[in-house]
């Protein structure tokens, strides 16, 4: 999924506490809030479990969407040229803190 995609999900959600930030995610009908939300619940269990933090207490600090490499397809086009396709994909950075 693209980054610009991305991003729109993502910043909804920066600042926000943790559990409140995925009741957001749970209401957001894009394909793209499920990942974000699969990526904070893994944030929060690794808060939990590394650091001993209270998921009641974490809040997400930054939430950042950047660009990853791009899969370059090419389709078939009239007079036997080729038009490209772009698969664009992204990475998903989200840090969560108890401060």
């Amino acid at each position: 999924m693209s980054a610009q995609k991305m991003r729109e999900v993502v910043r909804q959600i920066q600042g926000l506490p943790a559990l409140q930030a995925q009741a957001v995610l749970s209401v957001v009908s894009r394909k793209s809030a499920r990942v974000v939300a699969k990526t904070l619940k893994s944030a929060i269990a690794n808060a939990e479990n590394n650091n001993s933090a209270k998921m009641e207490h974490l809040r997400v600090k930054s939430a950042v969407a950047g660009q990853a490499t791009t899969m370059k397809r090419f389709t078939p086009k009239a007079r036997g040229s080729a038009g490209p396709i772009l698969k664009r994909n992204c990475h998903v950075k989200i840090v969560v803190s108890d401060e």
